[in-house]
């Protein structure tokens, strides 16, 4: 059962979920109303929290529930399926999980025609039909078909419309998450033709061709979202409120949705420069320092096992984050106009990185506004 706040120890993460249904709202406003598109929410940045994943089930405007791990949609997939949605496995499966990803997924992402042999199997003992989306690499180096290669492409939609419980649900694409090539119009027509050629070519009609993740939802503000798109993957612009191709605010959204609380174990003034010869941190990286002179350091009860340093900003806009190790950051409060002590607690909000190893480390609990 979910806990209130004042239930927990620190650190924390305080999930408000009535900033996220707002939110929620906002980018289905954006993605289905003005960009006459399909909504798919993903549900990893929170490590499919079971608060979360509810609200999204329930949202009418939701038309698919989606994760890159199938022990996450196993927590949900019969409560998404009852509010007549779809589950989704972003994750190309391992060949190891098809019988989970047939149970759990009632769409998964493929780009090998020996992973998709093995669902074809695995669906038809099953009983059912499993739908695949096959995904096309337009240069940002990931998963999927490359682009160019389009014989490849005709012959591995030749040999999916020839099995028995296999779907060819539509096309999609990854962009910015490992190449960081930005979605546009002209790289995104490039899907929306090739869609048009197996089309014509195999005498089908693809039901979804997916334009992207929430790097892509900035083209329907600039009405540059190629026409033939009908499906967007948002999970960072629904939590945190932001468009991940220029990191802007998105209309209607709020960053502070998320919000982890850690509590100040030791409060010193000590010089800013370590003493001796600098080696390399725990992590084997060698450190930098600033000199500051005599500083006020504060160390809170979290570190780098359970968050991303570079992916927090406190809440106090006069504290700075000097750095940290396993279990520890630590921070400089001198410039702050609040007199912290040992006991209290410091707030931070969070970008992608930090929400994500937050929301999945055992050592942070989670709270909630309701």
């Amino acid at each position: 059962m979910a806990k209130n706040k004042e239930e927990l120890m620190y650190p924390r993460l305080i999930i408000d979920l009535k900033k996220l249904k707002s939110n929620l709202d906002a980018v289905a406003h954006i993605t289905k109303d003005q960009g006459g598109c399909s909504l798919m929410i993903v549900t990893k940045g929170l490590c499919a929290d079971k608060e979360m994943a509810h609200m999204v089930a329930e949202h009418p405007a939701v038309d698919f529930v989606a994760d890159s791990r199938v022990k996450n949609i196993s927590t949900y997939a019969d409560q998404v399926r009852k509010n007549g949605k779809m589950t989704v496995l972003l994750r190309i499966p391992m060949h190891d999980e098809v019988a989970e990803v047939v149970k759990y997924a009632d769409l998964s992402f493929n780009s090998e025609l020996s992973t998709i042999r093995l669902l074809d199997s695995e669906a038809k003992k099953a009983g059912v039909c499993h739908k695949i989306l096959l995904m096309i690499d337009l240069g940002d180096l990931r998963e999927g078909i490359f682009y160019q290669n389009e014989d490849l492409i005709f012959e591995t939609v030749g040999e999916i419309l020839g099995m028995e419980n296999i779907e060819l649900y539509g096309i999609g694409v990854n962009l910015t998450c490992y190449g960081a090539i930005i979605p546009k119009n002209d790289n995104l027509s490039l899907l929306t033709r090739i869609a048009s050629k197996i089309e014509d070519k195999f005498n089908i009609k693809l039901k979804m061709v997916s334009g992207g993740n929430s790097s892509s939802i900035y083209l329907v503000g600039k009405g540059e979202l190629p026409e033939g798109v009908n499906n967007l993957r948002l999970g960072e612009s629904f939590l945190l409120g932001n468009d991940t191709a220029y990191e802007t605010r998105l209309a209607g959204t709020t960053a502070d949705a998320l919000v982890l609380e850690a509590q100040i174990v030791e409060l010193k003034e000590k010089p800013s420069l370590p003493i001796g010869e600098v080696g390399v941190d725990a992590f084997g990286q060698k450190p930098v320092y600033e000199d500051r002179g005599i500083i006020k350091r504060a160390i809170i009860a979290v570190g780098k096992q359970d968050t991303d340093l570079d992916s927090m900003t406190p809440v106090d806009e006069k504290i700075d984050i000097l750095g940290g190790s396993s279990d520890h950051i630590i921070l400089d409060v001198t410039k702050s106009d609040k007199e912290y002590k040992v006991g209290d607690v410091v707030s931070f909000t969070l970008g992608y990185g930090g929400m994500l190893k937050t929301a999945t480390s055992p050592y942070v609990e989670k709270a909630y506004v309701k």
